[in-house]
């Protein structure tokens, strides 16, 4: 299989490097959970600052060459902020793939807000791959990317629908779990105005009975 889709051996062998440390705990953005529903819950989450990218291609072909680009910058393709040294990034979870409804033009500076939530998992075909960046660093003083095609960007404390769930991700799967958080969010008549995101939390080999999965999609703040 991996002979066939060779990008998916490319993000097996990224997602195996950053956890080659199993013992070391992988640091997680924080949040507060307001409201929970068997599957589903309303997350507070508090200000981050993320690495992202945006690449094309369908959702793995994405995910695979994002999370190379995003990689190759934690991995000390940067520079720190008062020195020419560079500095080795640690990994936290989860990583987050984002359909995008158009294309942001890489020389630019890179602010991406979300899109509407009828973006389509299956169709669409430009995609904002993101990492969460460890705590301990500021915008100030994070080391900056020496590919221009990775940008740093500060995120405000937002309101997030989750749909948890386990097993693989196929694209028409990540499509229907997309669909029942919509569902879920219409019925309680909580305002979505932000893209649905994957977020993934585990290395390759996990089980897929053990695998985390959350389909993400912003809220307005609920009264």
């Amino acid at each position: 299989m991996l002979k066939q889709r060779p990008y998916l051996a490319s993000l097996v062998l990224g997602l195996g490097l950053l956890w080659i440390k199993p013992a070391m705990a992988i640091e997680e953005p924080k949040y507060e959970v307001v409201t929970a529903d068997a599957q589903f819950e309303v997350r507070h989450y508090a200000p981050i600052l993320i690495a992202e990218t945006i690449v094309e291609g369908d959702m793995d072909a994405a995910s695979s060459k994002g999370f190379r680009l995003i990689a190759d910058f934690i991995f000390r393709n940067n520079q720190q902020a008062d020195s020419d040294k560079k500095e080795k990034i640690a990994m936290t979870a989860p990583v987050t793939v984002e359909p995008q409804s158009y294309k942001i033009a890489m020389t630019a500076p890179v602010t991406v807000e979300p899109q509407a939530a009828e973006s389509s998992m299956k169709t669409a075909k430009t995609w904002r791959i993101n990492f969460v960046m460890p705590s301990q660093y500021t915008l100030a003083t994070i080391p900056k990317p020496k590919n221009n095609a990775v940008t740093l960007r500060e995120v405000p404390s937002k309101y997030f629908i989750v749909h948890k769930y386990s097993g693989f991700n196929t694209v028409s799967r990540v499509q229907t779990k997309t669909d029942e958080a919509v569902e879920w969010a219409t019925k309680r008549y909580y305002k979505i105005i932000g893209t649905p995101q994957l977020s993934r939390y585990d290395p390759p080999w996990t089980l897929p009975m053990f695998r985390r999965n959350e389909i993400m999609i912003e809220i307005a703040a609920p009264n």
